[in-house]
């Protein structure tokens, strides 16, 4: 891997969910390029053992594990398992999320719940049963995806916006909980990064989305990783409770 030469996670067990695609993948691939074992978390298990056969192509470590973030107790065994195999978690990635977007009148129950569930409950659970490994060796970063979106709103996505400003009230109180104990909780904010989800948005919308981006380009998963792999890092160990976006200067 290119970063290898300064391998600053060395030692540290991450865990990514969502991770077999897009920004969950280039996350985890950069954890494993600075040094960091890295467990693969997703529900679509030939996916994610790809990206486990990419890290340990490239010289890290790395395994799956599948588990659906919406139920507590798959994602406590999940947890349990990382556990036995690497004795910690030091690093906890809350990137699975889902969208299912539609105005609000139209929408349905399941299309509120599932995008609640999946995006705000699985960072919750994650979170807490991750928390455990973190303050028994009072060391621990939690980094978890909200989106543009959860800060000023979007127009058919009101169960992704509500789900990732509750992303952000629970990475500020979480902050405030677990301080004391060397764990640090931020949120990185993504504006419109080109990944699966948003190739399915119509072309006309996605060219519109760039008369407010100052920096007149689309964002690369890899954009985001490097953000990800800074706040994993002791060089972020003064940052908690932080939102910050990574949108090219959208509404700039």
């Amino acid at each position: 891997m290119s970063d290898r030469a300064s391998l600053e996670l060395a030692g540290k067990v991450s865990l990514v969910t969502g991770a077999s695609r897009g920004i969950g993948r280039a996350i985890a691939l950069k954890l494993a390029s600075l040094g960091a074992k890295v467990v693969i978390c997703d529900i679509a298990e030939e996916t994610a053992e790809k990206v486990v056969a990419e890290i340990k192509g490239q010289g890290g470590d790395a395994f799956s594990a599948v588990a659906d973030v919406r139920d507590s107790e798959a994602v406590k065994a999940m947890v349990e398992e990382v556990t036995s195999r690497w004795e910690k978690i030091d690093i906890l990635v809350n990137n699975a999320g889902i969208n299912r977007d539609t105005l609000l009148l139209k929408m349905s129950d399941e299309a509120w719940d599932a995008v609640i569930d999946t995006n705000l409950r699985g960072t919750y659970a994650c979170t807490k049963f991750a928390l455990r490994s973190m303050m028994r060796q009072r060391w621990g970063r939690i980094i978890s995806m909200a989106s543009i979106a959860g800060r000023i709103g979007n127009v058919g996505q009101t169960n992704y916006a509500a789900s990732k400003a509750g992303i952000i009230a629970f990475t500020k109180s979480i902050a405030k909980e677990v301080g004391s104990l060397n764990i640090t909780a931020n949120a990185i904010a993504p504006g419109f990064i080109t990944t699966e989800m948003t190739d399915k948005m119509p072309q006309e919308r996605r060219e519109a989305v760039l008369d407010f981006i100052a920096l007149k380009r689309y964002g690369k998963p890899e954009d985001v990783a490097e953000l990800a792999g800074f706040l994993a890092s002791d060089r972020a160990s003064y940052i908690t409770g932080q939102v910050i976006g990574i949108d090219g200067g959208m509404f700039a």
